[in-house]
């Protein structure tokens, strides 16, 4: 089934694995909610990262995203544009390069998989997202 902005509207619960190539894996548990605006929807994402051996941490991050769900940092600058019905998307950060993979099989539980490789950047990000 096709998505649309307004399927992401509300607040959801997320729970987010990060596997670095030879460091310790990162955990992430929070909240993310979309909040219509004129230009489509604020995404606005809290909670707690966790890193083995390391203090908890709060963790925050901000995009919009437009009714056509192409996705943009919070200083105006476009990320990617979500596939409506899935699959996979890139955005180039040189030197870096973020591949996406978006999984709404599950709907309304879905899954953001983020693979990322650069000179200095080499991470695997899976994203749980479900509602409360």
């Amino acid at each position: 089934m096709t998505r649309v902005l307004s399927d992401f509207l509300g607040t959801w619960s997320i729970s987010r694995r990060i596997v670095l190539a030879g460091m310790p894996d990162a955990h992430f548990n929070g909240s993310a909610v979309w909040t219509a605006n004129t230009e489509g929807a604020l995404y606005h994402e809290v909670g707690q990262l966790q890193i083995a051996g390391q203090a908890t941490m709060n963790s925050e991050r901000k995009y919009l995203w437009t009714k056509d769900l192409s996705v943009y940092f919070d200083d105006d600058r476009f990320f990617h544009t979500v596939p409506s019905e899935g699959g996979g998307a890139e955005h180039w950060c040189d030197p870096d390069r973020y591949m996406v993979t978006y999984d709404f099989a599950k709907w309304p539980v879905w899954r953001v998989k983020w693979r990322v490789l650069g000179p200095k950047k080499n991470y695997i990000m899976t994203s749980d997202y479900k509602r409360p």
